[in-house]
């Protein structure tokens, strides 16, 4: 297919005057729009205005520019149907081989505070997505262009021979409808939520779009075929924006823990590593260095860490790769690696090594959980405000280093499997229990793993997910050496817990808000 016309209509013009100079040189009229008509013009590129090839003016406040037989004609006909030539001959309609259209900004609209519903239909897009839609169904005869980041190899690719292969121009039109569908959507999520006088902080509808980034070796179990795909609107966010430095394919798993890993070190200011197992912290320090942090993690349960996936909040170093090198260890997630660091961790053959972007962008749509027959929407449980407002329920305040190692329990067991609690030191982990269908048997895993840790709990904080429904989970943990709690509080027996806490000299805080982890 020989391109020699195109329309070019585009809202975003980030690189339209290079790419249709370069079309230009090759030989191709030029037929563009309004606003963009005037920049090309304005660049010294010949150009013919749509008015000019239809006869018709732009009408309606611009609503109705390219919507003519004239243009779609162009498109649309086939050029080895005779019955299609004839017409088109007839009818005055010259072929149109390549159209570059991009769509207005309906998203940014409709995000503007207080933008009325006038604003938001007047941003709805008609002539780019009926044009989009001609081109993408033509393909056999036409090419389509929505974006900028095309226009370099389709220069590259018409530079030889004025020509576009079948392959571009069909994948040209995947991409198209895959644009065109997710313009709808959006505009279709708009009316059904827009006009919602319920209060409900809920849509009414959501609409997800998937694209494969990368097949997974198998599932949760080796029957089970499984890939990663990236969720539109979130491609830079967590782990699809992180590169793969070293090892073999992650596995299913492998990436359930590793976006674990890699978003809950972020939690602190400070270095801090994470060492998880089958979605739950088996370790969390921070500490003065990264390898401090590391050291601390691993110390909390070294038995399970061995296979597990660390996360870390700094570049990691020759030191903390030496120390991560002593156990067998399935996936590493840092921000960066020294030179040194990153020879002494691919001597490993098995560890897959993950880079992850300066900044870790955590994305504040909806955690998503599918049910047989539907699926479950919440809104992501994002960070601590309620540490803000905590309140001392006991009569004894805890004491700084206390308090230091309350803060740093609460922000870790929001990560460990409900029903979850955990002892903590100042920067570590003690001993975590997780998953436990009774908080007292939570309380008693934890304790003992600091015993199988040969870690001391005398003068330590114990977390909870939430609240302790009796005394006893309490109770369990003060015989343990727990002197300070830190909880959501709000069980009908608040009282008898606290009484029981103010008995044996424990400080208590409570937050007023849990964090459940149950997927």
């Amino acid at each position: 297919m020989q391109v020699k016309r195109a329309l070019v209509s585009v809202t975003d013009k980030s690189g339209i005057v290079d790419f249709v100079r370069q079309l230009h040189d090759f030989g191709v009229e030029i037929i563009s729009t309004g606003g963009t008509a005037r920049v090309l013009r304005d660049a010294g590129i010949p150009v013919i205005g749509v008015s000019e090839v239809t006869g018709s003016p732009e009408i309606f406040g611009g609503r109705v520019k390219t919507l003519h037989p004239k243009i779609t004609g162009g498109i649309l006909f086939r050029r080895d149907n005779e019955s299609d030539c004839r017409e088109a001959e007839e009818n005055g309609i010259d072929g149109i081989d390549l159209v570059v259209v991009n769509l207005y900004d309906f998203a940014s609209k409709v995000a503007e505070p207080g933008v009325s519903d006038d604003d938001a239909i007047e941003s709805i897009d008609i002539g780019g997505p009926t044009l989009i839609r001609s081109t993408a169904k033509n393909w056999k005869y036409t090419a389509i262009l929505t974006s900028s980041s095309q226009y370099d190899a389709i220069i590259e690719e018409l530079s030889n021979t004025r020509t576009l292969s079948d392959e571009t121009r069909r994948k040209l039109a995947s991409d198209a409808f895959e644009l065109t569908a997710k313009y709808d959507s959006m505009i279709s999520d708009w009316f059904a939520n827009s006009g919602d006088d319920s209060k409900d902080d809920m849509p009414n509808k959501v609409t997800f779009h998937l694209n494969k980034q990368q097949s997974m070796r198998y599932g949760e179990n080796p029957q089970q075929k499984a890939a990663f795909y990236t969720l539109a609107g979130e491609e830079g966010c967590g782990l699809s924006s992180c590169k793969q430095l070293h090892g073999k394919k992650l596995s299913f798993n492998n990436m359930i823990d590793a976006d674990i890993a890699l978003l809950m070190p972020y939690e602190f200011d400070e270095p801090c590593v994470s060492i998880l197992k089958h979605t739950t912290p088996c370790g969390v320090g921070t500490g003065a260095t990264i390898a401090e942090a590391e050291a601390f993690a691993r110390a909390c349960d070294p038995l399970s860490a061995f296979g597990g996936i660390i996360g870390m909040n700094r570049i990691c170093d020759e030191q903390t790769a030496e120390q991560i090198n002593k156990a067998f260890t399935e996936v590493i997630v840092a921000p960066g690696y020294t030179p040194e660091a990153l020879q002494l961790l691919t001597k490993k053959k098995n560890v897959r090594i993950l880079e992850a972007p300066s900044s870790v962008l955590a994305y504040d749509g909806f955690d998503l959980r599918r049910v047989t027959g539907g699926a479950l929407l919440q809104q992501k449980d994002f960070g601590f405000p309620e540490l803000k407002d905590v309140k001392v329920v006991t009569d004894r305040e805890p004491t700084e280093e206390e308090w230091n190692a309350l803060l740093f329990g609460w922000k870790v067991v929001k990560y460990v499997k409900s029903n979850a609690v955990l002892f903590a030191g100042v920067g570590r982990t003690l001993g975590i229990g997780a998953g436990q269908m009774s908080r007292v048997d939570a309380v008693k895993i934890a304790t003992m793993k600091a015993e199988e840790a040969k870690l001391d709990l005398k003068g330590s904080a114990l977390a909870s997910d939430a609240y302790f429904p009796f005394a006893d989970g309490l109770l369990e943990a003060v015989n343990a050496g727990a002197t300070a709690v830190i909880q959501p509080g709000g069980s009908i027996r608040d009282q008898e817990v606290i009484d029981a806490a103010n008995e044996r000299n424990v400080a208590m805080v409570v937050t007023g808000r849990r964090h459940f982890r149950h997927a």
